[in-house]
């Protein structure tokens, strides 16, 4: 039976897993961050990344209800009050459409999920059920994704303003929102899949769930790279998006 790693090695392990496999290394992430995106290309993006945006909630909600302590359980609940809103603070999902209007796209066209299409669908709707069917403790591992948000959030907000002056600058408010609540939420996932995680085979399947993460989020970029500038200009064209 192979030893545990130290606490050390193995956040090292998990960050290594960022360092090769993090979607901000996907070809079209890095033609987002040059400004080489189409209008239309960038739109599909907002439209199908809202579709994860809006089940983020949905899957911390099922993590909530396996934790096993309320000290924990209050701390992950601000993940999804942060998503979901509150009276007189809407929260990321309502962030989320008003950057979509701010580039162009209806509310209507978001909230019913018109311009979705079904390989993204498909990969969020795997990262759920991953999260239902797993233990707690691997949910919270493969949401460790936010270990290596903080820096790609802080860039696309100089990108969107730099290079893409066309969408409005009060759509850019959900990243701004994220710059401080994704290092919090990181902070407390890892503190639990440090705690918890004590044997290696704990620890490796902590790793391969952070993996299957960047999977899903690779995924869901390379289904845009393929189907977006044809479907999405398709799509905008039947809608009158411009």
């Amino acid at each position: 039976m192979k030893e545990a790693w130290s606490k050390e090695a193995f956040m090292m392990e998990l960050r290594k897993v960022g360092e090769a496999r993090y979607h901000d290394k996907h070809p079209l992430h890095l033609r987002m961050h040059e400004g080489k995106l189409l209008p239309a290309e960038l739109r599909a993006w907002i439209a199908n990344r809202f579709y994860y945006q809006k089940n983020i909630p949905v899957k911390d909600a099922i993590v909530l209800s396996k934790l096993p302590s309320k000290e924990d359980r209050r701390l992950w609940l601000q993940r999804i009050i942060d998503h979901d809103g509150r009276e007189g603070d809407e929260g990321g999902i309502e962030a989320w459409i008003r950057l979509g209007e701010a580039a162009g796209i209806p509310r209507e066209d978001m909230v019913n999920e018109r311009l979705v299409i079904p390989s993204v669908r498909f990969a969020v709707d795997a990262y759920v059920n991953f999260c239902r069917n797993q233990p707690w403790v691997i949910a919270v591992a493969s949401s460790l994704t936010e270990l290596f948000a903080p820096i790609l959030v802080s860039q696309r907000i100089a990108v969107f303003e730099e290079l893409y002056p066309w969408i409005r600058p009060e759509g850019l408010a959900y990243f701004r929102g994220r710059l401080h609540q994704a290092p919090r939420d990181a902070d407390h996932g890892l503190e639990l899949v440090l705690r918890e995680c004590t044997s290696r085979r704990e620890q490796e399947l902590a790793i391969a769930a952070l993996s299957f993460k960047c999977d899903v989020l690779w995924a869901i970029l390379d289904a845009l790279s393929w189907s977006a500038p044809r479907e999405a200009a398709h799509r905008h064209e039947q809608l009158g998006v411009v």
